[in-house]
């Protein structure tokens, strides 16, 4: 990439996450203009709302991605789903964006457009392969599917009640993925760790 294409996209990337820090217009027309570039410069970079958005919260994104590998050692399959999508759950009920930008990864039609979410889909895809080879999730389960039963609980509330119903409506998803399998709270220190 040339340094003038870099430094644009640098400056997209600060203008946008300036425009969410604030109450206020975060159309990509005002990040355009707050960055200094034309709208489709924006677009050559970021050519949907999603990309834009999954980018800006790159390194929550990365700490997902990475965090798998890890959670595939030390925890059996089931638990280490729960508190991977605890994680997802948590990020998008903190920043309203990234759970808009993750309802497109399923409704996303062509490669391109799925192109920003390959790294979480891929992520969230070998934590539900774990399941399938260990029996604890329903053959032929895809991370897609994962996905669009999560979605509506980005949407529940912050307040203490309504927090209450998606902790209890988050259950309810676990046991209904991983049935033949005692899910527990990832809080809960009975949990066997594989090779103990």
């Amino acid at each position: 990439m040339r340094s003038d294409a870099r430094s644009n996209r640098l400056r997209i990337l600060e203008a946008a996450a300036e425009a969410l820090a604030a109450p206020g217009d975060t159309s990509l027309k005002s990040i355009a203009r707050r960055a200094g570039v034309g709208q489709g410069t924006l677009y050559r970079h970021f050519p949907t709302r999603e990309s834009l958005m999954l980018q800006v919260y790159g390194a929550e994104v990365d700490e997902l991605v990475t965090a798998v590998p890890a959670l595939l050692t030390t925890l059996s399959p089931p638990h280490a789903l729960r508190v991977w999508l605890e994680r997802l759950l948590s990020l998008g009920q903190g920043t309203p964006e990234f759970s808009e930008a993750m309802r497109g990864a399923t409704a996303a039609m062509t490669e391109q457009c799925r192109e920003p979410y390959r790294p979480l889909l891929e992520a969230l895809t070998a934590l539900v392969r774990a399941n399938e080879a260990a029996g604890t999730i329903l053959p032929g389960t895809t991370a897609d599917d994962v996905l669009v039963l999560l979605g509506p609980l980005w949407h529940v509330g912050p307040q203490d009640e309504e927090h209450t119903r998606a902790a209890r409506l988050f259950d309810v998803l676990i046991r209904g993925l991983c049935p033949s399998s005692a899910v527990r709270d990832a809080t809960d220190p009975g949990e066997t760790r594989r090779g103990a």
